[in-house]
């Protein structure tokens, strides 16, 4: 299999780039993290992403989508990650919404994915709850009540929480915590009676949220699938979401490097540029090296999803184990290099450092991955 980008990739990916580079450059994260921008993105930016099909990539044309592929949604993510873009196509399109399309019926899927494509309505998904990533570690219970289910919990790191139209919640209707079996998705209107929702910012900028869930009442026709096998939609989500983001890391830690190579070839010290420095070349090799062997395992990790490959699961752990490794390197090594304005707001390059510590933590850290890896493989 050659793990390259067929013309049609490359021209997306094109337009992809100029339009980032025009509308939202890594200044505009600067702009809504000073501003305090209550959103956390421009709404009317996202506006003009769906309009350009951003939004409806992944989803069939009966839904207002592209019927299009992760492989073509991963060089978006790129591009965004190069300019740290804040929106939310991760959160709305690919995780809650990536639900709705898996598990969804008809009448979900009619109203909530042609919503989505048009740029609309906003999703968010609620299935974290401690401190690291654990897909089964939940306790929030979905309890059967008045011809409906009362939901009862609390959620953490909820991307986009606080301006999400709906939530898709997973609750507990069998079984302990940590069980596989037993897990139920609803779909929670963010207005719901019961339902708190306090925003956090995290470090690179991006938002989450913390949601409580106290006896928030929901009709059957809330469940998203089928009761007690939610792991099913979840499972093959989360896949297509760590291959998405590892696109994004991609394109982030290779920005990262652009733009100490450029650093290098331009900072003086002793009277001669520093990339001229053997130590630093080194350096700069062996990211270099690591960057290329991301890039391949990420162009896999899209395909077997794509394709519906056996090992997809354990392709896209290994994607984002990679990932995780490689922009904790880069983004290390591009602040040292810069010297003691990389460590200064007002250089850019912490910002990625920062993006940076955040991604290596969502869905999974390399510990993580490297377990799962493991076990899927069968050792």
């Amino acid at each position: 299999m050659a793990l390259v980008l067929t013309d049609e990739q490359e021209l997306l990916k094109q337009t992809a780039k100029e339009f980032i580079q025009e509308k939202s450059p890594v200044s505009e994260l600067r702009r809504l993290r000073d501003s305090g921008d209550a959103t956390g993105f421009d709404a009317a930016l996202w506006k003009e992403m769906a309009e350009l099909g951003w939004a409806s990539v992944i989803y069939p044309e009966e839904f207002g989508g592209m019927d299009l592929g992760y492989q073509e949604l991963g060089q978006i993510f790129e591009e965004c990650g190069r300019s740290l873009v804040a929106n939310p196509l991760f959160s709305t399109v690919v995780l809650a919404g990536g639900c709705i399309l898996a598990g969804g019926n008809e009448t979900q899927k009619k109203e909530i994915l042609t919503a989505v494509t048009g740029g609309e309505r906003l999703l968010a998904l609620a299935h974290q709850e401690g401190a690291h990533h654990a897909p089964y570690a939940v306790t929030t219970t979905g309890e059967e009540a008045g011809g409906g289910y009362r939901l009862t919990g609390k959620k953490t790191f909820v991307l986009d929480g606080h301006v999400a139209d709906q939530l898709v919640v997973v609750a507990r209707t069998s079984g302990s915590s940590g069980d596989r079996d037993g897990l139920t998705l609803f779909l929670v209107d963010s207005g719901a009676k019961g339902l708190s929702i306090q925003r956090t910012v995290m470090m690179d900028g991006r938002n989450s949220a913390t949601v409580e869930l106290g006896g928030v009442e929901v009709e059957r026709s809330a469940v998203v699938g089928a009761v007690g096998s939610g792991a099913d939609i979840l499972d093959p989500v989360l896949d297509r979401a760590l291959a998405v983001q590892s696109a994004e890391m991609l394109g982030t830690l290779s920005e990262a490097f652009d733009r100490t190579l450029a650093f290098l070839k331009t900072r003086e010290q002793f009277g001669v540029v520093i990339g001229s420095f053997q130590a630093l070349k080194h350096r700069a090799a062996d990211m270099f090296v690591e960057i290329e062997l991301s890039r391949s395992v990420v162009l896999d990790a899209l395909t077997a999803v794509d394709e519906g490959r056996a090992d997809a699961s354990a392709q896209v752990s290994c994607a984002k184990a990679r990932c995780n490794d490689t922009i904790f390197q880069v983004g290390n090594e591009a602040v040292q290099m810069f010297g003691g304005i990389g460590v200064t707001d007002e250089e850019e390059i912490g910002l990625f450092m920062k993006r940076a510590r955040v991604l290596q933590f969502q869905l999974g850290n390399s510990a993580f991955h490297r377990d799962r890896f493991a076990a899927l493989e069968g050792y």
